[in-house]
């Protein structure tokens, strides 16, 4: 875990960013989504500008190991924390954690005092383990399909 580095997002990364984001999302939630639910959740075409936009107003953060992006994290000013993902590849080294940790560092810098997320049913176990607490499930439509996922908070 040492060789991991935790970065500010730049422009340059988005290519990455959403390749990981697509591809992570098609093998590692595939075991609680139906097909139909990845495709939607991370088609096959994704508008990079408007991804690349989005997230530059928030505080976005990439992990790189060995030169490689291999994960990422997003917080709002208002404290939502919208996405964390890592590599298929990456998984089960403390990459996610980190990422955590640069977010809610950040968040308390910035005099966040509750971070607020939505996550899916792959995820939940994670965040149980960082402290965040179940507010509760919820059914979101996104692309015409719906999905089950958690509304969790913490307190910072």
């Amino acid at each position: 875990m040492d060789d991991i580095t935790i970065r500010n997002f730049r422009a340059g990364d988005i290519d990455a960013v959403v390749h990981l984001f697509r591809d992570t999302i098609h093998t590692i939630n595939a075991k609680d989504y139906t097909k139909e639910q990845l495709d939607a959740w991370a088609p096959e075409v994704i508008d990079n500008a408007c991804w690349c936009e989005k997230l530059l107003k928030h505080y976005t953060v990439v992990a790189e190991k060995d030169g490689i992006i291999c994960g990422f994290g997003d917080i709002h000013k208002n404290g939502y924390f919208d996405h964390l993902f890592v590599n298929k590849d990456y998984q089960g080294q403390g990459i996610a954690s980190k990422i955590v940790a640069s977010i809610e560092a950040h968040a308390v810098k910035e005099n966040i005092k509750k971070i607020e997320v939505h996550v899916s049913i792959t995820a939940r176990t994670f965040f149980i383990g960082k402290g965040y607490a179940i507010i509760n499930p919820q059914k979101v439509t996104y692309n015409v399909q719906e999905f089950t996922n958690y509304v969790m908070k913490k307190s910072l």
